[in-house]
C-alpha cells in the first residue's frame, strides 16, 4: 500500500489517507480480503498521528470500503459488497459521460460509439 501525503493539498491528512486508500481498493491495487497495515502502523509509515489514521480508518468503514475484524484487523471488502458496486458503476458512468461528449464533439453518430464500445468491449 503506498500513501504519500502532500502538505498542499486542500484535503485534510485523514481525507487524503481514506481517498488513496478507497482509489487502490477500487483499481485492484489493493485486493478484496487484504488485511490492511493496523492503524498504528500505517500511522508510523507514513509519520501521522494514530488518530489521524483512525478517522481514515473509520471513514472507509462507514462507507463500506473495509470492515473491523477483532483480532485480524481491517480487511477490505468483497467486491460483490452494493457499496463498491455502486462506487464502480459511478466510475463507468463518468467515463461514458465523457465518451459521449467527447463524440458529440466530434459529430460521432449514436451507432458509430455503440460500435467503438462492443469493439472495445469484444478485444
Amino acid at each position: 500500500m503506498n500513501i504519500l501525503i502532500s502538505n498542499q493539498s486542500e484535503l485534510p491528512i485523514y481525507a487524503q489517507i481514506k481517498e488513496q486508500i478507497k482509489e487502490q481498493i477500487l483499481n485492484g491495487q489493493i485486493e478484496e480480503g487484504m488485511v490492511l497495515p493496523s492503524i498504528r502502523k500505517l500511522a508510523k509509515e507514513i509519520g501521522v498521528s494514530v488518530i489521524t489514521t483512525t478517522r481514515a480508518y473509520n471513514d472507509l468503514e462507514e462507507e463500506g470500503f473495509i470492515t473491523s475484524i477483532q483480532g485480524k484487523g481491517s480487511v477490505v471488502l468483497s467486491k460483490n459488497n452494493e457499496f463498491l458496486k455502486e462506487q464502480y458503476l459511478i466510475r463507468i458512468e463518468e467515463g461514458m459521460t465523457t465518451a459521449v461528449e467527447t463524440a458529440k464533439r466530434i459529430n460521432m453518430s449514436e451507432q458509430e460509439l455503440s460500435k467503438l464500445l462492443q469493439r472495445i468491449w469484444n478485444e
